[in-house]
């Protein structure tokens, strides 16, 4: 399963201002929905969807729970299993969460982090360099002294949960206007913030659930000095390729490790996974705990209409086109292939998650089904007088679905990181002259770290990438826009979209991380004097920047609003909510270990060691079906009977790769990394008959370190 979200992953996908949804740096936001490929079968969408409406089946083992609400009675019933406190507490403080996307967790007392090898790709990617491409060849950390640096990597640890809702909601009066209520909302949810940073000094974030009907209060140790320690090669981590990505059976090593340092030395973790001997069983109960970048279940008919009709098909287009941009630079010589590897990476598993997740809105039945079900829920709102009021929120929500539609294509940012700094230097001088509540969100003091620690990246930028980049990205502009308009002229300055962008790239020097300190240290005057020609672009696109955003804060409101009162209606008539969607924030799901039909064949839940041989063998050996030389190199020395990958039937979506699979002795007994291609619709249902979450099984990591990485050491540390 992939990353989620960089930007604020709180906000529904239905108010992103654009479908490249970046971060404020330019960097892509990676794997938003899910990881991996849609290719191959995406017939069994429609497979999953019949039968989670055409049958009696039950969803037991549904749910992404918040920690501080679990599902203890649920457990106890279905499974036998009454967690404890201590438990759960101990679960969530050996959990992480990566900035750049993706969950982790310690796995040592010495501050071993276990992630994904595409959780770790972005770090991999800006690690590396022409002499030594770590996303390919791989790497191990000896000593720790030989442990790299990550350059702008933070790590979350949640320590603790509160319920804020109360304090929000009372500053939101009912005869305010929307405007108002946005701002009275954003300005309460800064200063609690604000005040629980100098209360504990831990990253503070107030999240948004239920669509708006509680708000929560994140607390989070954040870990800055994080280095690499091993990743295997891209054959091994993503064998099989785009062929195999939401397939299963999967033969994949999809893991790295990370260590965290604090005070120049190896971070000492009191709360972190032991590991288990074994691995689980078939059947066996198990927990994923992770951080699930968004899910859309509560949405109403008209959202996921507009999702299928308007957004998925604008994003989808531009997906393409990028995909295509990306492997054209990647054909100009092997160096750009490096470059451009890890975001064509992450726009090909975007495309083709997405491609996979219309093709659930586009079936009939699923959508005929939600539409009875909300006809009925109105039926029965309108008839008791008392709820009535209810009913106008879903007018609300088909409104604000409209004016979202009208809103696509209006862009007001460009795709490149050069330009990404540039917009981030001249809108925080403007913003840091208010008040932190009146601010955008992200650039309010108790964010303001984890903001300067991606601005003042050393990450390498590639001018040639750059110009690619921005060059299409102005061309669409122009598309978008006509080639008359007036706004259009301005930006482009009498050039065409590929010389303007040479211009604008070799007129700027925010590449030179002093460059970026200095402008932003001198605040408002340093923006105005400036003559740095990406800063100049910026400025003139500040006040459509500005102008758009402030139409989505109004339907952002509406619908949070609207949303809010869906959920208040729903538990006026079928009681408790359960849990809310995904808000990229910690949650813990549940399942069992459990293979599947497919096709009338039956899926066991397990691959090997030896399994990886023989579908390298069955494809050829050749394209993506080639193990690294290091596994046949050690092939002799591999315990072949290893468990290399497994199924269960836990509630993932993109966010939860990297996530841990415990037992009830709260033991690491995987890694999930994907899903199959019946999971795709879990943005907006959940069925656990075939949908699967897959991931890595733990005697695999410790065998592959051990017999083929040369890592015994690393290997012995592991749940240490």
């Amino acid at each position: 399963m992939p990353q989620s979200a960089i930007h604020d992953v709180t906000q529904t996908m239905s108010i992103v201002q654009d479908p490249d949804e970046t971060s404020r740096f330019g960097f892509r936001t990676r794997h938003v929905v899910t990881s991996g490929s849609a290719g191959g079968r995406l017939r069994h969408v429609f497979v999953a969807v019949m039968l989670l409406l055409c049958s009696d089946v039950t969803t037991a083992d549904e749910g992404m729970w918040l920690f501080n609400d679990l599902p203890i009675g649920l457990l106890q019933e279905r499974y036998g299993f009454d967690p404890t406190d201590e438990w759960a507490q101990h679960i969530m403080l050996s959990s992480v969460r990566f900035n750049s996307g993706g969950s982790a967790s310690f796995v040592s007392s010495k501050g071993l982090v276990l992630t994904n090898h595409h959780v770790a790709a972005d770090t991999l990617h800006k690690l590396s360099t022409p002499e030594h491409n770590y996303v390919e060849t791989g790497f191990l950390a000896k000593a720790l002294d030989e442990e790299i640096p990550a350059p702008d990597l933070e790590l979350n640890q949640v320590v603790s949960i509160d319920d804020v809702t109360e304090r929000v909601n009372a500053v939101v009066k009912a005869e305010m206007s929307t405007d108002d209520a946005f701002r009275a909302r954003r300005a309460v949810m800064a200063e609690i913030e604000t005040e629980s940073l100098n209360q504990t000094g831990l990253r503070s974030d107030v999240v948004t659930l239920f669509g708006g009907a509680k708000y929560h209060l994140y607390r989070y140790k954040k870990y800055t000095d994080v280095r690499l320690v091993w990743a295997p090669e891209t054959k091994a981590a993503f064998f099989g390729g785009d062929p195999d990505n939401f397939e299963y059976p999967r033969y994949c090593l999809d893991a790295t490790l990370f260590r965290v340092y604090e005070d120049g030395k190896p971070a000492e973790i009191e709360h972190f996974l032991r590991y288990s001997e074994d691995g689980p069983a078939d059947g066996e109960l198990v927990f994923v705990s992770g951080n699930p970048g968004r899910t859309q279940r509560i949405f109403t008919v008209a959202a996921l209409k507009y999702l299928r009709d308007k957004r998925m098909p604008y994003v989808l287009n531009y997906l393409r086109r990028l995909e295509i941009l990306m492997q054209q630079f990647g054909f100009e010589g092997d160096e750009q292939e490096r470059r451009a590897r890890d975001e064509l990476f992450g726009i090909q598993n975007s495309r083709k998650a997405y491609t996979g997740m219309l093709q659930g809105l586009q079936n009939p039945v699923f959508l005929k089904s939600k539409e009875v079900a909300e006809a009925a829920m109105l039926e029965k709102l309108n008839a008791n007088s008392e709820l009535q009021q209810y009913s106008k929120a879903w007018e609300t929500i088909e409104d604000v679905q409209r004016r979202q539609a009208e809103l696509l294509g209006q862009t007001a940012s460009f795709n490149s990181q050069l330009y990404s700094i540039a917009e981030t230097l001249v809108l925080m001088a403007a913003e840091d002259q208010k008040p932190s509540g009146e601010r955008l969100r992200e650039f309010r003091d108790s964010a303001r770290e984890s903001l300067e620690q991606e601005l003042y990246s050393p990450a390498p930028i590639y001018d040639d990438l750059e110009l690619v980049k921005l060059a299409d990205s102005l061309g669409r502009f122009v598309e978008l826009r006509g080639g008359d308009d007036p706004f259009v002229a301005k930006v482009l300055n009498g050039q065409s979209p590929r010389e303007r962008a040479a211009a604008l790239i070799q007129g700027s020097q925010l590449a030179e991380v002093d460059v970026r300190h200095m402008i932003a240290d001198g605040g408002p005057a340093s923006i105005e004097k400036s003559d740095d020609l990406m800063i100049e672009l910026a400025k003139i696109m500040e006040d459509e920047y500005r102008r758009l955003n402030q139409i989505q804060e109004e339907l952002g409101e509406l619908e949070r609003q609207a949303y809010a009162q869906i959920t208040e209606a729903k538990v006026a008539l079928m009681g408790a909510s359960g849990y809310p969607d995904a808000t990229f924030t910690l949650r813990l799901a549940f399942g069992r270990v459990a293979g599947y039909i497919e096709d009338g064949t039956q899926v066991p839940p397990w691959t090997g060691m030896a399994g990886a041989f023989e579908h390298e063998d069955a494809h050829g050996a050749k394209g993506d079906w080639v193990l690294p030389k290091s596994w046949h190199q050690h092939k002799d020395n591999i315990a072949l009977d290893t468990p290399l990958n497994f199924v269960c039937t836990a509630d993932i979506i993109g966010g939860n790769s990297g996530s841990p699979v415990v037992n009830r002795e709260g033991e690491l007994v995987g890694l999930i990394f994907d899903g199959n291609i019946q999971s795709l619709t879990a943005d907006y249902f959940y069925s656990d008959e075939v949908a699967r979450a897959v991931a890595v099984h733990s005697s695999a990591i410790r065998e592959a370190l051990r017999s083929i990485y040369d890592a015994r050491d690393l290997a012995e540390e592991l749940g240490k």
